[in-house]
């Protein structure tokens, strides 16, 4: 007879006040009836707010398709020392196809005061209305803007990061892939949280939840082709499936978080092995009895509290 806590398969199951959040206030990646039902269904989650403290400002910076929105986030703590704060750009899950600055503030927040760094959250562009790789484009340029602005925010870009959940996390890893390829600017560190970087259902943790709390198959294959456009899913380049590409040394430092019950899982641990098989330092955690999406129930559900504090913690490390 299995434990309380763990499953038949001698898996931990989810864990239980998480449980309970879920049945008070429901919710599932769904894209049945569109993207716009999809996107409201996210905005109309409730959300607490989080570090009111914090100094915060709305720019837009210039994009090759238009103006960027940006959200910066400054820390409690003024800097140290006269070369300014660490900076963190910050990209938003949400599939490539919803999610924004707003959805995401609480988490961008967390950030700023959990890696004491100026967080900068990128509104990129969103598919399908703009597929493959227009977010990657606009987190580039937002990228750029902030090298090249560094100053004027009191950011110190020797001590720059990229960080991101789920979309984002695959948008964070492109994103150093490219700074190291186009020779800045340099990366310090990526936080990874439950990204998507092989693009491979054979994956056994897309067959053992795929039909998770949170994002379950049928949502990530509707989400990959609306994300894809024209790109074939069987063979997505690296910019897509950052996993794949042919040359994955000299690579900053990595923290990639997953979750038990995710059908991404599996996908974020065999990235970590393949960063360290490379020769990149990094540290891959499992929170066994998460879902997809924990960070958003951190303050909440105490092990995803416990899960994001972990990986902040490395990150602050990284930049101080």
């Amino acid at each position: 007879m299995p434990s309380l806590d763990r499953k038949d398969d001698g898996k931990p199951v989810i864990d239980p006040i998480l449980l309970k959040v879920l049945d008070a206030v429901p919710f599932r990646l769904l894209t049945d009836d569109g993207v716009d039902a999809a996107r409201q269904r996210f905005r109309d989650l409730p959300r607490r707010p989080l570090h009111p403290e914090l100094r915060v400002e709305d720019r837009a910076v210039p994009g090759l398709a238009g103006p960027i929105g940006i959200r910066i986030y400054w820390p409690p703590t003024p800097p140290g020392d006269s070369a300014g704060t660490p900076v963190v750009l910050f990209f938003h899950g949400g599939g490539f196809v919803i999610g924004d600055l707003d959805t995401h503030d609480g988490s961008a927040r967390q950030h700023a005061v959990g890696a004491d760094a100026i967080v900068v959250s990128v509104d990129y562009r969103l598919a399908p209305e703009h597929p493959y790789p227009a977010a990657i484009e606009d987190a580039w340029a937002a990228t750029l803007w902030v090298a090249g602005h560094a100053h004027e925010i009191g950011a110190d870009t020797s001590r720059m990061a990229v960080a991101g959940d789920s979309a984002g996390g695959t948008i964070a890893a492109v994103t150093a892939q490219r700074a190291r390829d186009k020779g800045g600017p340099p990366i310090a560190f990526q936080l990874l949280w439950y990204p998507s970087t092989l693009w491979d259902t054979s994956l056994p943790s897309f067959t053992e939840n795929a039909t998770a709390a949170i994002l379950d198959v049928k949502a990530i294959a509707a989400l990959s082709r609306w994300y894809a456009g024209e790109v074939d899913l069987s063979d997505p380049p690296p910019g897509m499936a950052p996993g794949r590409a042919k040359d994955l040394g000299n690579l900053p430092p990595a923290y990639i978080g997953v979750a038990g019950h995710d059908p991404l899982r599996d996908d974020g641990i065999q990235y970590g092995e393949l960063l360290a098989a490379a020769g990149v330092p990094v540290e891959v955690h499992n929170a066994e009895t998460m879902v997809h999406g924990y960070i958003g129930y951190a303050g909440v559900v105490p092990a995803a509290t416990a899960g994001l504090d972990r990986g902040l913690a490395k990150l602050r490390n990284a930049l101080h």
